[in-house]
């Protein structure tokens, strides 16, 4: 586990889930740690774990990454506390309304494509220029499988999630000629709180029980091991493998009632009838 050592490592969405378990995976290999969140309190806890593990050194900010001008001004931190940037993982991410799209305001899709795109097209942008001026470093952009297919309630997380796959998968080819890497990750499942913070209060306890079951520690270990060995694309959690599967090679048509039938349950799913008319 040499490879990381003493890299920089910048993670977003570092304060929980998915983003402090890569904290403590690059930890664990000696990389000096550049680490956000918008959660002060599991920031703080996350830079604890990693202090008392072997990080050589940790840069904590609080912001959001939604704020273009904070995501900036933490690159520009970066480079003046270490110098340069080796891989950046753009993490941060939240849950939308948890509604059908009939039903979810326009402000829903604004917040989550600001802090899932957006906010990952900066962290992108901000550190970009310093990979390609040394020609070697990873982006590390993460999506979903609902990046890969549509999911009913979830119109505002999935048009984020698929911008983030066509932002990636673009940036991946122009860079395919160069030693930077870029790195598109669609966890399934992971058992990260992220469900819980929809913009309505929605019950996901059903979703969360049924989907959401893989260790964050895991996909943390799939995605180092994924840039060690040049894989620029990781599917990876519960449901990952059948839904690249239906993505891929099952008709929209028929994929649409698949996808809706199989969460119908966890999201108490009803067909959408006009008021009066059965």
């Amino acid at each position: 586990m040499t490879y990381f050592n003493n890299k920089v490592v910048v993670i977003t969405g570092a304060g929980s889930g998915m983003g402090r378990s890569y904290a403590m995976e690059f930890a664990r290999c000696g990389a000096r740690l550049a680490l956000m969140d918008y959660d002060a309190a599991g920031l703080e806890k996350t830079v604890k774990m990693v202090e008392a593990g072997n990080s050589r050194e940790v840069l904590p900010q609080v912001f959001n990454v939604a704020d273009r001008a904070a995501m900036f001004a933490f690159a520009d931190a970066v480079m003046k506390r270490f110098g340069t940037v080796d891989v950046v993982i753009n993490n941060a991410g939240v849950a939308g309304a948890g509604l059908p799209g009939w039903d979810t305001p326009i402000e829903s899709y604004e917040r989550v494509m600001g802090i899932n795109f957006y906010g990952l097209l900066y962290g992108t942008k901000a550190f970009l220029p310093e990979l390609m001026r040394k020609n070697s470093g990873h982006i590390v952009n993460v999506s979903s499988i609902f990046g890969l297919v549509g999911a009913p309630s979830h119109t505002d997380y999935s048009a984020s999630k698929f911008a983030v796959r066509g932002f990636t998968e673009a940036l991946m080819t122009e860079l395919c000629k160069t030693k930077v890497g870029v790195h598109l990750v669609h966890p399934g499942g992971i058992a990260t709180n992220i469900a819980a913070n929809t913009d309505n209060g929605a019950d996901f306890s059903k979703f969360n029980e049924r989907y959401l079951t893989t260790s964050p520690d895991e996909i943390a270990r799939v995605v180092r091991k994924s840039l060690e060995s040049g894989t620029v694309k990781v599917v990876y959690g519960n449901d990952s493998f059948k839904t690249w599967l239906g993505s891929n090679f099952v008709p929209l048509k028929w994929l649409n009632h698949i996808v809706w039938s199989d969460m119908k349950k966890s999201l108490n799913l009803k067909p959408y009838q006009k008021q009066g008319i059965r």
